[in-house]
């Protein structure tokens, strides 16, 4: 099997660019108020969140994480029915499944945090990993 290097790449960067401007105007802006519900001591100051270090690992983090899910759906979107962004939609919808629901949904049970934090990250997540998908499923169309 022979990956598409450059649709990786421009995908990847997409899907990047898109979590990360999601991400800003919902958790920095448009629902911030979800981190204010108690207990708030989990969370690190402000400052240090803005600490250029921690903002630049963190772009690094986001980088691979799109990379990653890129490259898997160019290993396995045969295997994916559909055509398109709704092919992409489908792959979104099984990472969610599979990473993010599954992967949230037992937070309250050991970490001191609030349930409806927990309900807005899937609810986001699984809006993040649709378009994501969409826009992987159309760049491989």
């Amino acid at each position: 099997m022979k990956l598409n290097i450059k649709k990786i790449i421009i995908a990847s960067l997409l899907v990047w660019i898109i979590g990360t401007v999601i991400t800003w105007l919902t958790c920095g802006w448009l629902f911030q108020w979800v981190y204010t519900l108690p207990p708030v001591s989990l969370w690190k100051s402000s400052e240090a969140m803005a600490n250029p270090v921690n903002v630049i690992l963190g772009a690094l983090i986001g980088l691979i994480v799109a990379f990653l899910f890129v490259a898997i759906y160019a290993v396995i979107q045969k295997a994916i029915s559909g055509k398109g962004y709704r092919k992409g939609m489908r792959y979104g919808l099984i990472v969610w499944l599979i990473g993010s629901l599954s992967g949230l949904l037992g937070l309250p049970l050991y970490m001191n945090i609030s349930p409806v934090v927990v309900v807005y990250w899937i609810i986001q997540a699984l809006v993040v990993n649709l378009i994501n998908g969409a826009v992987v499923g159309v760049v491989y169309k």
